[in-house]
């Protein structure tokens, strides 16, 4: 069995999760945070829609450099509205799926490496790159992004069981 038949139904679920808490989304909280210290909604949301684009970098490239050049990296712009949020996650999407299910097991083994300023951060092999730093992360944020949405009463959509305001049924 190739490595993609395991990975691709595991990312369209986690996606198409990802897309019902993106969904709910409130415009008039966007600049909402729960601490000093924490993201506003958009930021969060706008790093969210993003990740699933990783992927098409991590399959095309052999490396990515954060920080070239010593400059610090450079977040992209927040949504400025759930639509164009939704446009971009689902751009991403597109991208980050086409990417993987073109690739071939032997490449999905071959390392992959963070850098920073030049400086290797970490290396590992596309598959686990693919889990951590693309499925684990978005999952991390998206469970972040689901209590936002409980802090500001709005109904939380089921992720992997029904929630306090939907049931799977």
């Amino acid at each position: 069995m190739p490595i993609t038949a395991t990975l691709l139904p595991e990312f369209d679920q986690e996606m198409a999760t990802t897309r019902r808490v993106l969904e709910r989304l409130p415009e008039d909280k966007f600049t909402w945070k729960p601490h000093v210290k924490s993201w506003d909604m958009r930021t969060l949301a706008t790093h969210l829609a993003n990740i699933p684009g990783w992927g098409k970098e991590t399959i095309q490239l052999s490396e990515l450099d954060i920080a070239p050049a010593g400059k610090p990296p450079e977040p992209p712009p927040p949504a400025a509205s759930r639509k164009d949020l939704l446009e971009l996650f689902d751009k991403n999407v597109t991208a980050g799926r086409a990417a993987l299910a073109g690739a071939t097991d032997e490449h999905l083994l071959q390392p992959w490496s963070l850098l920073a300023g030049g400086q290797t951060i970490l290396t590992l092999p596309r598959t686990a790159v693919v889990r951590k730093f693309i499925l684990s992360h978005l999952i991390h944020h998206r469970a972040q992004l689901a209590v936002y949405l409980r802090l500001n009463d709005v109904p939380v959509p089921s992720i992997y069981g029904p929630s306090a305001d939907e049931s799977i049924m």
